[in-house]
């Protein structure tokens, strides 16, 4: 299976790129985002690429592959809708488009998060935005698309938040992780499992195409 992966930078993109590169089902990796992620293997390609809305002058690097995971995101704390809309909806639809004409059956598949708001009418800004990119790609006529919504993620293996806050509130919290995860199985997952439930969907589909984290955890293994 040879994956395509927007934002491996990130705390998500990260932990998926590390599961990516350990399945030996994984052929080859191709990195896409405005930054490099600094790791070097056998299997991993990187292309830098500062404008994501611009994707025509590279287009030629991303056929043949079989997935996509979209782990791009960012906060909406502080910003506007229009904004949000576009960092969040535009941007997805820019890249799903291109893969669509470029890769006949492709499963895309979209990290959103929970709370995601389906009917795009809730009081909630970032769900909102979150649930129109979530149902425009179910309507996109890839082989598969599957929503991904995680709860709370911890982070596995050394990865950290780009984010300077989120890493403080994890060390903190760290210490009552284990106790989350018993009361709220439901709710929390980690960043292996969020990356090894990806692969298992690429590789064998769902019944489901938006999965809580619930799935999610059940679908990555037991940590």
């Amino acid at each position: 299976m040879k994956v395509i992966l927007f934002g491996a930078t990130g705390m998500v993109g990260q932990g998926v790129l590390r599961e990516c590169l350990a399945d030996p089902d994984v052929e080859r990796v191709l990195s896409v985002g405005r930054s490099a992620t600094g790791q070097q293997h056998p299997k991993l390609r990187e292309i830098v690429h500062p404008n994501l809305l611009e994707l025509a002058s590279i287009e030629a690097d991303l056929t043949g592959y079989d997935a996509c995971f979209y782990c791009l995101g960012v906060s909406s704390a502080g910003m506007s809708e229009e904004r949000y809309t576009s960092i969040t909806y535009d941007l997805t639809m820019v890249v799903a488009g291109t893969l669509l004409k470029l890769n006949q059956g492709m499963t895309f598949i979209y990290v959103s998060g929970l709370g995601t708001d389906s009917t795009e009418r809730g009081r909630t800004m970032w769900a909102r935005v979150k649930g129109k990119t979530e149902n425009a790609l179910l309507a996109s006529p890839f082989k598969a698309a599957y929503m991904f919504r995680p709860g709370a993620i911890i982070p596995m293996h050394g990865i950290r938040s780009k984010t300077g806050w989120y890493n403080a509130m994890y060390a903190v919290l760290k210490p009552l992780f284990p106790i989350a995860r018993q009361l709220f199985p439901g709710s929390v997952t980690t960043t292996e499992q969020v990356g090894r439930a990806m692969l298992v969907v690429a590789k064998k589909g769902y019944p489901k195409r938006i999965l809580e984290s619930s799935d999610i955890s059940t679908l990555g293994g037991p940590h």
